[in-house]
């Protein structure tokens, strides 16, 4: 048995040495599918499948965002770098804009490493499985924190789903009990009416018992209650099983609503039409709660 995961989660992980600091944060929101997007420094473009790789071991859907801060402390792998084609380019321009305009050439040194990447500071390339090594246990323990914070957000949506489940089937209980009586009403009324109508005729039992029989399958809700025990059922041990379930939830909450539809169109009595109100509130809170989960 595993727990349910909410979509909506947040995870971060800072790593600092004497070298360098990487931080790592994740954050997710709803969607169907897994959509990662990563922000990180260019050094680490190599690394963005392994990233995705690792990301997918704790992510099965969910708009997903991975954002990388990297900070070197050590100055090895810079160097500087001095561009004399360029300086002599700058050099050539200075003595000929000097000669146009009739002006002191007074360039020096120093103003001449001013000029744009005359000099200018270069990294060398790093050693991916160095870079890795550091990359790797930063994004893993951002993942771990994210999915601690999602499978608690998770665990809060499954009681409270479990508490409007149990409130729905209340509903589907109470529609069952009152309903007979609501067939029962409805020939006490139809038999004093064709009594009246009659006078002090005897009514025609047959026939009442017809209409009645009509009434009763016309506002017949037994099929839809059955069936929405049975979809409180399923959706209730899926929750208690776990797991990446929140397709098939949010597919059985479609299921209840529609029984829940039917039922409200055939209510032919307040009590049974308040009832079922209720009832189809209760299923749409449930169907915007599984819309976050895994």
């Amino acid at each position: 048995m595993t727990g349910i995961n909410s979509m909506t989660g947040y995870g971060r992980c800072e790593i600092v040495t004497d070298d360098y600091r990487i931080f790592a944060e994740i954050k997710s929101v709803n969607h169907r599918y897994f959509d990662l997007s990563v922000k990180m420094p260019r050094k680490f473009n190599c690394f963005e499948a392994k990233i995705r790789n690792i990301l997918k071991e704790y992510i099965s859907r969910g708009k997903t965002d991975l954002y990388i801060l990297y900070e070197d402390y050590t100055d090895a792998l810079k160097s500087l770098k001095y561009n004399s084609a360029l300086a002599a380019e700058y050099l050539d321009y200075f003595a000929q804009m000097a000669e146009e305009f009739g002006i002191k050439n007074d360039i020096t040194v120093s103003n001449l490493m001013r000029c744009q990447d005359v000099l200018s500071m270069s990294e060398e390339s790093s050693d991916e499985e160095r870079l890795w090594a550091m990359l790797e246990p930063a994004v893993r323990r951002a993942c771990e924190d994210f999915s601690l914070s999602r499978k608690n957000e998770g665990e809060n949506l499954k009681e409270d789903l479990l508490t409007k489940l149990d409130r729905i089937a209340s509903y589907v209980k109470s529609i069952e009990e009152f309903s007979p009586s609501v067939v029962e009403e409805y020939r006490k009324k139809l038999t004093d009416k064709i009594n009246e109508l009659l006078s002090d005729s005897c009514a025609d039992e047959a026939r009442i018992i017809t209409e009645v029989g009509i009434y009763a399958d016309k506002i017949c809700t037994d099929e839809e209650m059955v069936r929405l025990k049975s979809h409180v059922e399923n959706m209730r041990s899926k929750l208690v099983l776990g797991g990446a379930c929140g397709r098939e939830l949010d597919f059985i909450a479609q299921e209840m609503n529609r029984e829940a539809n039917t039922t409200l169109s055939k209510a032919n009595n307040l009590k049974i039409a308040d009832t079922a109100i209720a009832l189809k509130s209760e299923i749409e809170k449930v169907r915007e709660q599984v819309q976050n989960i895994e």
